[in-house]
């Protein structure tokens, strides 16, 4: 297990950023923490990374308590913070460098592992100059870099594609996808709930501190959408024809030659509609599951009064 969270708690004066947290990230295992602003997922990592002193509670990062062990664990991590902390005047070899030295990688390893990383990032076009004249998603792929210098069994990434455009967020999200390995886990903290479902093994949505909602995306679907759904198209217009369902199936839109239902057991329950269907000889042309997105289960968590948080 190469993150865990027992009670962990964060008391600003009278206000609860975290509130009593408790959550598990298997090794290989990618966690995307989800949540509004103000929420407690960046204070989650702040006390993760031994920055910010648990006010109740421990945890765990890559075998080492943040409490007894902290500069293990800072030795373990790699983070991306929102705030980079850049340094402008400097080139980017120079800044890498400069961090890999911090990180006690000998010189011959710095160097290879400095151009491996600023190859992987698309960087090559950019050494000569001073990372003050970056941009905003060249600034991104630098800190992300200088967060993998020294290899970490545990990376915490906040917002890693923010302020990028779509072509350099597809090339974090291919090194993302990169850098799963059974001897790594990731959490990802982010809004982009595109990026979330892609990248996710495993979502918590995190709301006034507490964690509402855990599992995968196909896991919180079902818990927070219920049953998946289903359409079916014919080729002829229904024209108010009786359909021929199993009493248990909810209709939840019908159209002029196609209608759309749930189905709590698809494996077991589509084949019954199917052939009851073709017996009633209605011809079916078309039989797809409907897509519901992160968003709506998003959305329901963090709007729904009846969830803890």
């Amino acid at each position: 297990m190469m993150i865990v969270t027992q009670h962990l708690t964060k008391h600003f004066d009278d206000f609860v950023a975290v509130d009593d947290l408790n959550l598990r990230v298997e090794a290989g295992e990618v966690l995307a923490l989800l949540g509004p602003n103000g929420a407690g997922k960046t204070t989650t990592v702040r006390m993760l990374t031994t920055v910010l002193k648990p006010t109740r509670g421990t945890a765990r990062v890559a075998g080492f308590d943040i409490r007894q062990d902290p500069q293990a664990v800072r030795a373990s991590v790699g983070v991306l913070t929102e705030d980079h902390g850049l340094y402008d005047r400097m080139k980017l070899e120079e800044y890498l460098d400069f961090f890999g030295q911090l990180y006690g990688i000998k010189p011959a390893q710095r160097g290879e592992r400095i151009e491996e990383l600023y190859t992987k990032f698309g960087l090559n076009q950019d050494l000569d100059r001073r990372i003050g004249e970056f941009s905003k998603g060249m600034r991104q792929k630098l800190s992300l870099a200088r967060t993998l210098l020294h290899s970490p069994a545990v990376l915490l990434l906040d917002e890693p594609t923010s302020a990028m455009d779509p072509e350099s967020a597809r090339l974090v999200h291919n090194a993302i996808k990169q850098l799963r390995t059974e001897e790594r886990s990731i959490i990802i903290c982010t809004h982009n709930l595109g990026e979330a479902e892609m990248l996710a093994d495993k979502i918590a949505i995190i709301r006034r501190g507490q964690i509402i909602a855990y599992g995968s995306p196909a896991q919180l679907r079902g818990q927070l959408l219920g049953p998946g759904e289903y359409l079916i198209q014919v080729r002829d217009p229904l024209d108010g024809r009786v359909l021929p369902l199993p009493g248990e199936i909810v209709i939840t839109a019908r159209g002029e030659d196609w209608f759309q239902y749930q189905a709590p057991d698809p494996a077991q329950i589509n084949p019954l509609i199917i052939n009851a269907l073709q017996a009633a000889n209605f011809n079916i042309i078309r039989v797809q599951e409907v897509e519901r997105r992160l968003e709506a289960v998003y959305l329901q968590a963090v709007n729904s009064p009846g969830l803890q948080g």
